[in-house]
Formats: C-alpha cells, structure tokens, sequence
C-alpha cells in the first residue's frame, strides 16, 4: 500500500508540473484538465523498449533496413538495371538511327530512279515527236509523188483520148472525102 500512495503522490506531482508547464507556456487549464480526463487523470508514458522511445526504435529499424539494402547490393542492382535499360534504349536508337539512314538512301535511290526514268520518258517522246514528224512529212511527199503521177496519167490520158479523138476524127474526115 505504500507503493500505491507513492505512486498517487507521483502521479499528482507529474500532473501538477505538466500544469505548471502549461501555464508558462500560454495553454489553457481546459486542455489540462482535457488530458488528465482522458487518462484518468495521469499522464501515459511514451511506450519504450529496452530503455529506448519508439523515435529511436524506429531510426534503429530504418537504418537496418538500409544496412540490409547496402549488404545485398540493391543499390549496385538497381544501377545495372537501370544501365541495362540505358543500353536497351541506345541499341534501340541506334537501330531506329540505322534504319532511317536505310530509308533516306532508298529514298534517294528512288527518287533518282524517277528522274531517270522521267528523263527517259522525255526523250522518248522527243523521239516519236521527231517519228511522228519525219513520217508525216514522208506521208506528205509520198501523197504530192501519188498526185502528181496520177494526174500525170490523167493527163497522159487525156492527151492520148485527145489524139484518138483526133484521129477519129481525121479517119471520118478521111472517109467523108473519099466516099
């Protein structure tokens, strides 16, 4: 029982100073009264273990959690994966580079192709306009060569119908006067 009023003589004190603090420090007695309300009218202890509060409980976990990292080499990991990934995307890179360099020259290629092959398509046709001409000028000389021969022979006709008629004609003169 002596443990009991030493602990209530304890906690009273702890409360007493806890309000003195709150004074000094500008709170209101109603948030004092508030929290030693809330606890039954005692203040709760930060949970500790092993002598140490849980800030230092967590520090402690969270630095051997990075120690656990370090050991078993995540970070170097990480960094080759992610060196790796580099590498993957400069191939990548380089191979697009490669194949638009492949595709610009097949576009070179072609476009070439096309210019020949426009140059050539002008030149034959220069070549069946020169055809085209020289037959029809040797159709024109031919049709002039055709007209003339055969009005040649209408005439020749002509002048042979002519000298029939002639001497038909002489041939009754002849005929008349001899009979």
């Amino acid at each position: 029982m002596a443990e009991a009023e030493h602990l209530d003589a304890g906690s009273q004190t702890v409360a007493h100073n806890l309000a003195e603090a709150d004074k000094q420090e500008g709170l209101s007695s109603d948030h004092t009264a508030t929290t030693e309300a809330a606890h039954g009218g005692e203040h709760a202890p930060d949970p500790a273990f092993m002598g140490m509060n849980s800030t230092v409980i967590v520090s402690l976990a969270m630095a051997f959690f990075i120690l656990i990292l370090i050991v078993k080499k995540v970070p170097g990991a990480i960094a080759g994966a992610l060196d790796n990934k580099i590498e993957a995307i400069k191939a990548q890179l380089a191979e697009a580079t490669k194949l638009r360099n492949e595709a610009e020259a097949l576009k070179a290629e072609y476009n070439a192709k096309l210019a020949a092959f426009a140059k050539e398509a002008e030149e034959i046709r220069a070549q069946a306009e020169d055809e085209a001409k020289l037959i029809t000028e040797k159709a024109t000389a031919d049709a002039t060569d055709l007209i003339a021969r055969r009005q040649k022979m209408a005439e020749d006709r002509i002048g042979a119908a002519e000298r029939q008629a002639i001497a038909s004609v002489r041939r009754s003169n002849l005929d008349h006067r001899n009979a």
